[in-house]
């Protein structure tokens, strides 16, 4: 069974900083794209950032400079770096992996994790 935990989400203050972290586990036989999405009360969810195996990178236009994503393979772990935060970051941040697992290639999600952007 598959599972992608997200941690690091919490509240902090404008201009202040955040490490999102999401690994994936299980029964996995290789990882595509991952990324992290975000969804605002009452908005839909939104793409942040992705990247691909191999390294490539795309961001929403409202977080280009701000947000890094990164991952390690290895660990099969996805971040997202998160500085210069504003109260319009506020959301529940969701990551996503397109990988092979013994059902066959398929998106996965996490359960989420609450960004609180607010003094």
């Amino acid at each position: 069974q598959v599972q992608l935990v997200e941690s690091g989400g919490g509240l902090v203050q404008p201009g202040g900083s955040l490490r999102l972290s999401c690994a994936a586990s299980g029964s996995i036989y290789g990882i595509y794209a991952m990324g992290w999405y975000r969804q605002a009360p009452g908005k839909q969810r939104d793409l942040v950032a992705t990247i691909t195996n191999r390294g490539g990178t795309n961001y929403a236009d409202s977080v280009k400079g701000r947000f890094t994503i990164s991952r390690d393979n290895a660990k099969r772990t996805v971040y997202l770096q998160m500085n210069n935060l504003k109260p319009e970051d506020t959301a529940v941040y969701y990551c996503n992996a397109d990988l092979i697992a013994t059902m066959g290639r398929t998106d996965y999600w996490g359960q989420g994790t609450q960004v609180t952007v607010s003094s």
